[in-house]
């Protein structure tokens, strides 16, 4: 029909918002994707509301009818009472609805008859999400959304043009609150075709284009006519609720694993991430070597380090700790997030004892009487930490949790931890089966044989409140007497592995988390024993 649709697709999870928060003016309409077993998420209630603000023009589609679970005719019901909650017009509550079974590229407006392509979802989009509203004589205008960073090409600026027009070779200033900062030449034009990008001629008002020959442009800057340099809004986004500290690792291993592993090199990678991670947060500290490091939850944060761990940086990061705020009367603010689980009727008392020993409260009970039961609760933003994990463990896999944040209360104390004591390695060296049997009958271990180690690395977990320094280096004392048993193996429980989720969740305030490319190694902050000794006995009398 001779009409060019461009689909901006963000992620889903909450932690990931301001994703979605930096593009949502591109958009002039939304397709709100609801599974059509789980319905209505706790990050749908926050994009939608974004959405509706922004009086863009929704159509709900109504996903994966073909599942099992499929609760069409209730999960409508629920579409319906969010849009009610979330309307910010009366027109906003007629919409057009459709089902869909994505995996085979089938949608209609009915489950019975569905087509067999995505064309009437595509009529639709056509007669419900208007036209931009656009002035191609005007000067341009356009704010950069995202960026994009080609070998040949360089850095790649990406927005929406607001108004005017532009073309290869044109003259444009790049603007911010402080006025110009930079007048460049436009090196190339693209616009977006399929999921790649074409050179264009020209890049017309409502377009989405891509442009190079702005080498220092930052998201959220605006790219104008440089005669009439206006300045288009911030982007708000949230702000962050966790923080961890990312240091230049103090191993004794430091450099062996990784090829970036000096301040200059962590420190310019943390603000490089800045330029495309706009919720994100990097802060210098009084150690020049250690930098503070906020997100919007453990899951943004946690993929923050495993993308650097693969590009082959080797630093060192602290446990995770919840921004508060200080109201008015000088009450501390903790957030509190809207906790939804999934899970089967039989992990229901699991689920709650997890839950209830994290500070949360339960607001809501759902069940679809199909044996599954949907749990809301609300819960303090450092709650979270761990929780997925240990939720997944407890349930046998068969759960599944979400959280947005709702507002701040005041602290509610603190959490107690279950955790024991740990066992540390009290020498550097190759942990051997026979140092790692005697660390077993003290408790579980989290290395096997074979594995190098050195002094202060935490070694596994002690059933009792206190650490334990063991020796797992030891090695079988040879004799010139023969023994009966001497030729017996030993017998090694194997160890405990961890995923980065679940490293983040053990540590204590005195410990960190060493990464490398090739592993993750639990340490106190003191390697050496009798520095430790000395810190807590001065810890006692302070």
């Amino acid at each position: 029909q001779d009409v060019k649709i461009n689909v901006i697709d963000t992620p889903g999870h909450a932690d990931f918002g301001g994703e979605v928060e930096r593009v949502l003016d591109m958009a002039d309409g939304c397709l709100l994707l609801v599974d059509a077993a789980e319905g209505p998420m706790p990050q749908t209630r926050t994009v939608l509301s974004q959405a509706l603000a922004l009086e863009l023009r929704p159509i709900v589609v109504i996903n994966k009818i073909d599942s099992n679970n499929a609760r069409i005719d209730e999960v409508l019901e629920l579409v319906n009472d969010l849009f009610l909650d979330l309307a910010v017009e009366p027109e906003q509550l007629e919409f057009p609805v459709m089902f869909s079974i994505a995996r085979e590229g089938k949608a209609g407006f009915s489950p019975d008859t569905l087509q067999p392509d995505l064309r009437q979802l595509l009529d639709t989009i056509l007669d419900t999400v208007p036209a931009p509203l656009v002035d191609d004589e005007a000067p341009f205008q356009m704010r950069i959304t995202s960026l994009d960073y080609d070998a040949h090409r360089g850095r790649i600026a990406i927005g929406r043009v607001h108004r005017g027009t532009v073309t290869p070779g044109a003259i444009l200033a790049q603007v911010s609150d402080e006025g110009i900062q930079a007048r460049q030449r436009v090196t190339s034009l693209m616009t977006f075709e399929g999921l790649g990008r074409r050179d264009a001629e020209i890049g017309r008002a409502g377009e989405l284009i891509a442009i190079t020959g702005f080498g220092e442009v930052k998201i959220g800057q605006t790219i104008t006519d440089p005669d009439h340099p206006d300045a288009m809004s911030k982007v708000h986004i949230d702000e962050p609720t966790l923080k961890l500290t990312f240091g230049v690792s103090t191993s004794p291993f430091s450099g062996q694993d990784g090829q970036y592993s000096t301040s200059r090199q962590l420190g310019d990678r943390l603000n490089q991430e800045l330029e495309r991670n706009l919720a994100l947060r990097v802060e210098p500290t009084d150690q020049p070597d250690i930098f503070a490091v906020s997100g919007r939850g453990e899951l943004h944060l946690s993929i923050l380090i495993e993308t650097m761990r693969r590009e082959g940086y080797e630093f060192q990061v602290s446990r995770p700790e919840v921004i508060t705020k200080i109201a008015d009367d000088g009450t501390v603010m903790e957030p509190i997030e809207e906790l939804t689980v999934d899970t089967p009727e039989e992990f229901v008392g699991t689920v709650t004892e997890l839950t209830g020993g994290r500070k949360a409260r339960m607001l809501d009970m759902i069940n679809d009487g199909r044996g599954l039961v949907r749990l809301v609760y609300a819960i303090p933003t450092r709650g979270l930490i761990g929780l997925r994990s240990a939720l997944l463990t407890a349930t046998k896999g068969n759960s599944n949790m979400s959280a947005r944040l709702i507002e701040f209360e005041p602290w509610m104390g603190p959490i107690v931890s279950s955790r024991s004591g740990v066992l540390v390695a009290s020498e550097t060296g190759q942990a051997l089966a026979n140092g790692l049997a005697n660390a077993q009958e003290r408790g579980i271990t989290f290395v096997g044989p074979g594995v190098e180690v050195y002094e202060g690395m935490i070694v596994g977990q002690n059933p009792r409140p206190d650490d334990l320094v063991v020796n797992v280096c030891r090695a079988k004392k040879l004799t010139n007497i023969r023994s009966s048993t001497s030729d017996i193996s030993v017998r090694l429980t194997p160890p405990t592995e961890f995923s980065l989720e679940q490293c983040l969740d053990f540590l204590q305030d005195d410990e960190l988390l060493e990464v490398t490319p090739k592993s993750y190694r639990l340490r106190k902050r003191l390697l050496n024993q009798d520095a430790r000794a000395k810190e807590k006995k001065r810890a006692k009398f302070a």
